[in-house]
């Protein structure tokens, strides 16, 4: 038996990722390897049955599948998961855009801390009722009225101006995710929107600078992060995912709901015309009833019309947001959605825009924990906001820790500021003291006298 790894390593600390899907929950284990690299240690994957399009349903059923995705996750990374990096997205997640202010004392340079203290203050914004700050991203800033600043830290100046996009969801439905979370004795690190998780695992940063549409399509939701100049601008969470393509395939070809769902996955197809006339499935009949003939060109008539609908809805978000015509790099399709055959050509078909399929495996690192088959599993889209997660719990240990180097040193030189002040304080004291000796010796003036005794 391999010994277990020590939770909290300073030098290279565990992270955990939890997911939690509508079709499936899964729990990632890694840590940072290399530069911009994620050794991972484990997967726990679980049946999602306690949660629908993306918000929970049944607290009691997600409970037992992270326990079990968590216990999975453990005996194969041989790591005691107690805190974790959290996914969330749904319909009621909404964004808007706020501009704070800070005026310092003098025109000393920007930290971290500055740019913290302004985060800090958005989180005061009144919300309508029953909803909630989940992130506070920074945009451009201004100093001292200079605009476009991308990063401010280092720069010298008093008055520091920034624009921010500001997620927030339903506070009922945050609390179910942290209550499922709590339930299965574990404790929350940071609450993640899913898909600015999944834009950490597959998309770079020439991409997000050059104007790219992330579209991750997972069961429940399909979820919109659009990028330029490096700065996100627009998200949104469409209520329609690969579930409901499942259920238009039950209905349409009456079938059973598992039956549907692997017509999907091993004979499905986004264009129609891309199949032959003649190609036919035979499905079994229930309970010894005749089985059914299904063509698998209607089969794609079926996925295609639903596929259609949810590219016109990521079309609209894209128009609404004003960058339609900055999208160099295109679109970026991910997610359990993105294995459906012809979608990239069906995609380029309805909005005129370069596509691709984006897969995580850009940012890991090779690792001897996992077999090959179970590596190779990871690399497929669906695992985009998995693995995104740990990225996101990397980013912010190491943003923790440059916060703390820049307490540490404001410390010091606080102290050296007060050293330097006692010293001058000294020097002015002994210089008074030459001074009023020399008066006092000059004018022949006797002590008491010089000190206003009579």
């Amino acid at each position: 038996m391999k010994p277990r790894l020590a939770e909290n390593e300073k030098e290279n600390p565990i992270i955990v990722g939890l997911d939690i899907g509508t079709t499936k929950i899964c729990v990632t284990v890694g840590r940072r390897s290399g530069t911009n690299k994620i050794e991972l240690l484990g997967v726990g994957k679980a049946e999602s049955s306690g949660v629908n399009r993306g918000v929970v349903a049944n607290i009691q059923k997600t409970v037992s599948s992270i326990r079990e995705a968590v216990s999975i996750a453990e005996s194969q990374s041989n790591v005691d998961i107690k805190v974790v990096n959290v996914g969330i997205a749904g319909q009621h997640i909404k964004s808007i855009q706020h501009r704070g202010i800070l005026t310092k004392r003098d025109y000393d340079e920007v930290g971290r801390l500055d740019v913290e203290q302004l985060i800090s203050d958005m989180y005061k914004l009144v919300l309508p009722p029953g909803e909630e700050i989940i992130h506070v991203l920074p945009q451009e800033f201004t100093i001292d009225n200079e605009p476009g600043i991308k990063e401010p830290i280092g720069m010298a100046g008093r008055r520091v101006e920034a624009n921010f996009h500001i997620i927030s969801g339903r506070v009922t439905d945050i609390r179910n995710i942290k209550r499922c979370v709590d339930n299965a004795d574990l404790e929350v690190s940071s609450l993640v929107l899913e898909p600015l998780a999944s834009s950490e695992a597959v998309l770079d940063e020439e991409e997000k600078t050059a104007g790219v549409v992330l579209v991750d399509i997972g069961g429940g939701t399909t979820d919109v992060a659009i990028f330029h100049e490096g700065i996100i601008r627009h998200t949104a969470v469409i209520p329609l995912g690969g579930n409901i393509v499942t259920e238009d395939i039950k209905q349409g070809c009456s079938v059973l709901r598992n039956q549907a769902e692997q017509l999907k996955v091993r004979y499905g197809s986004a264009l129609a015309d891309e199949n032959k006339d003649n190609e036919v499935i035979c499905v079994p009949g229930i309970r010894g009833r005749e089985a059914k003939e299904i063509s698998v060109k209607n089969l794609a008539y079926i996925i295609q019309a639903r596929m259609e609908e949810i590219i016109e809805h990521v079309y609209y978000e894209i128009k609404s947001s004003g960058y339609e015509d900055k999208l160099i790099a295109g679109i970026v399709i991910t997610g359990g959605g993105a294995q459906l055959k012809h979608l990239v050509q069906l995609v380029e078909y309805i909005t005129g825009i370069g596509c691709r399929i984006g897969y995580p495996n850009e940012y890991l690192a090779k690792t001897e924990m996992l077999n090959r088959q179970a590596l190779e599993e990871l690399k497929s889209p669906m695992y985009a906001t998995s693995i995104g997660l740990l990225i996101k719990g990397v980013q912010a240990i190491e943003d923790d820790e440059a916060t703390q180097q820049e307490v540490v040193s404001k410390k010091m030189t606080k102290e050296k500021v007060t050293e330097i002040a006692e010293e001058k304080r000294k020097k002015e004291s002994w210089f008074t003291k030459i001074l009023s000796d020399f008066i006092r010796d000059d004018a022949g003036i006797d002590d008491d006298t010089f000190i206003g005794k009579k």
